[in-house]
Order: C-alpha cells, then structure tokens, then sequence
C-alpha cells in the first residue's frame, strides 16, 4: 500500500491530540465553552482514528495477519459507536426518538454481530483476550437495542442524554488509552513491554470505565422526592 506510512503518521498523530484533550475536557468545568471545544476538538481526532485505521486494517489482510485484521476491524467498529453515541446524545438531546434511529440500530447491531464474529474467533484460535474483550461489543449492542425497544422509558428517566454522552465518552476511553498503553508506550519505553503489560493495557481501562460508570451513574441518579405534608394539616415533625 503506497500511502501506508501516511496513514499511520495521521493515524499516530490524531491519537496524540484525543489523548490530550480527552483530559482536557475531564479537567475543564462541564458545559462551559472550554468544555465544549475541547470535545470537539477530541471527536474529531477520533474520527480521523477512525478513518486511517480502515487502511492499516486493510494491511494486516495484505499481509495475511486475519486475526489481527479482525481484531482491529472490531475496534473500529466499538470504537465508531462510541464516538457517534457520545456525540449524538448531546444533539438530540430534546429527541430521543431521533437519537435512537437508524445509526443507532446499525452501530448496534454491527456491534453485537462484530462481538460475537470476536468471540467465536478467539475460541477457535484460543486467544483470551478477544474472547474477553468481546464482551464489550455484546454489551453494547444488546444494550443499545434494548434501549432503542424501550426508547419511551428512555425518554423519561431525567438526563438521558447526560448518561449516555458520558457513557459513550468512557467507551471513547477505553479506545484512547488501550492504543496508548499497548502500542504507543511500549515503543516509548521498551524495556515495560511484556505479557503483564499487555494484559493491562487492554483490560486496565476497561475496568477504570466500569468503576466510573458504576460512580457516574450514582451520582446522576434521579433523587426521590420528599413527599411534603398537606396543607393545613400539622407537620409529622414534633415541636420541641
């Protein structure tokens, strides 16, 4: 492929930009202007991710690497949903019905479909980590289709939108950091390259995402209302 080593320049290069203001944005106060740009500014690096990583997928086949291939076709594809969903739930955030439409129903299918094609090929060639990692595509996908089923209860929970940008965000972190930490620290540092930190690379941030999740999704819960007594009717509360 002629302009392979370009492809992998821009592909390098947007992954230096997302991981910076990927913190950028976490750091600056949320909705502010600063906030907002700096997302910007993040999606679109992952979207260039996006499209240079087809061609280094296209390679691994030239080079005969299906697996691999496979694996980063599969990334891609985790990796699109992640940053449609993060940027779409922001946009349609007054329509729910608009949110889950058409790319929404693709994105997790596609998802679904891809985790299984991960799974069933790291049980064939017994890799654990694509029968680990497929999990998050199974996830995702039978998620989103539940939600897109139940787009009318969705709708009524209080900040929909807020759960599913951050959500789409966290899976956006996982992409960032797994590309840091297994390809571009090792080459930074080789002498931390090895087994263990492969394993960490890939499963660290996926974990760090569960825990902010778990945490996220506590704090943006919707809070019971205090029920208050009825007019003309004495408090429960005794005076002291």
């Amino acid at each position: 492929m002629p302009f392979y080593p370009l492809f992998v320049l821009l592909h390098v290069g947007a992954g230096i930009i997302a991981l910076a203001t990927f913190w950028l944005a976490a750091a600056l106060r949320k909705g502010s202007p600063a906030h907002r740009l700096s997302g910007k500014v993040y999606l679109c690096a992952m979207a260039v991710i996006i499209a240079t990583g087809f061609p280094l997928v296209v390679q691994r086949l030239v080079e005969e690497q299906t697996v691999t291939a496979a694996f980063l076709g599969y990334l891609l594809v985790i990796t699109a949903t992640g940053v449609w969903v993060s940027w779409r739930a922001i946009r349609d955030k007054q329509d729910v019905e608009r949110f889950t439409g058409p790319v929404y129903v693709a994105l997790a299918v596609l998802s679904l479909v891809s985790g299984v094609g991960v799974l069933a090929l790291g049980l064939q060639v017994g890799a654990p980590l694509l029968i680990g990692f497929s999990s998050v595509g199974l996830l995702a996908g039978v998620g989103m289709l539940r939600k897109r089923q139940r787009r009318v209860q969705l709708a009524q929970r209080p900040r929909w939108w807020l759960a599913e940008h951050y959500t789409g965000m966290l899976g956006n972190f996982v992409a960032t950091h797994i590309a840091f930490l297994s390809i571009g620290l090792p080459r930074l540092l080789p002498m931390l390259d090895g087994v263990v930190l492969s394993y960490a690379s890939w499963f660290g941030p996926l974990l760090l995402a569960g825990l902010a999740k778990f945490w996220l999704d506590r704090r943006w819960a919707p809070r019971p209302r205090q029920a208050s007594a009825p007019v003309g009717q004495p408090s429960p509360v005794p005076r002291l």
